[in-house]
C-alpha cells in the first residue's frame, strides 16, 4: 500500500492523519474513558504520545486513518487495520472521542474500512477484539456482520489488571454475501 486512502461515507471523511492533527487529537484520545476501552492508548496521553503515534501511522503494514465529520471536518476519532500480508488478514481497531459515542459513527467508519480491506487490499479475513467490559464495541462488530469467535480469558493486561478479550471475525465471502 503506497498511499493511505481517503474514504467517504454519508456523514464521514476517513482520511490519512496529518501533523496538524495533534491539537484535535489530544483532547479526544486523552480522555480516560477512551484509554480504558483500548489496549494501546496511554493515559494520560501527552503531546509526545500524539507525535509518536503520527510517526507510527507511517510504518508499513499499518493503515491508521482519522475519522472526521464531512459537515465540519472536525476530527472525532480514529480507525485502522494492522495488516498481515502473508496471511491476507488484518486486525480492525477504532476509537471515538467520548462526545461521539452512541451516534453510529464507529459502525459507519468500520463499514467503509471493511469495504476497503476486502475490495482494495484483497484481504481474506478481518478480525477485531474488544475488552469484555466494553460490550458496546461488541455490538458494533456484530452490526458489521462479524461472528463471535470466543473469549480469550485474561489475555491482555491493561493498567496492571488482566482483562478478557472477546474475538470477532469476518471472511471476505461472508462480507460479500452481506453486501
Amino acid at each position: 500500500m503506497k498511499h493511505a486512502p481517503t474514504l467517504e461515507t454519508e456523514r464521514l471523511r476517513i482520511r490519512p492523519y496529518k501533523d496538524a492533527d495533534t491539537a484535535e487529537l489530544l483532547p479526544l484520545i486523552g480522555a480516560r474513558e477512551v484509554a480504558a476501552t483500548t489496549l494501546r492508548i496511554a493515559h494520560p496521553y501527552t503531546e509526545e504520545d500524539a507525535r509518536a503515534f503520527l510517526e507510527l501511522v507511517k510504518e508499513p503494514g499499518k493503515l491508521w486513518l482519522a475519522i472526521t465529520r464531512r459537515a465540519d471536518e472536525r476530527q472525532i476519532g480514529g480507525i485502522g487495520l494492522r495488516l498481515d500480508e502473508q496471511h491476507q488478514h488484518a486486525e480492525l481497531g477504532y476509537w471515538l472521542g467520548v462526545p461521539y459515542w452512541g451516534l453510529g459513527y464507529a459502525t459507519e467508519a468500520a463499514r467503509a474500512v471493511l469495504r476497503y480491506g476486502f475490495e482494495e487490499l484483497g484481504l481474506h479475513r478481518i478480525f477485531a477484539t474488544h475488552f469484555k467490559n466494553n460490550p458496546a464495541s461488541g455490538k458494533i462488530l456484530k452490526k458489521l456482520g462479524m461472528r463471535y469467535e470466543g473469549c480469550q480469558r485474561e489475555h491482555l493486561r491493561k493498567w496492571n489488571q488482566f482483562v478478557d478479550s472477546e474475538l470477532y471475525g469476518i471472511l471476505r465471502q461472508e462480507w460479500e454475501e452481506r453486501e
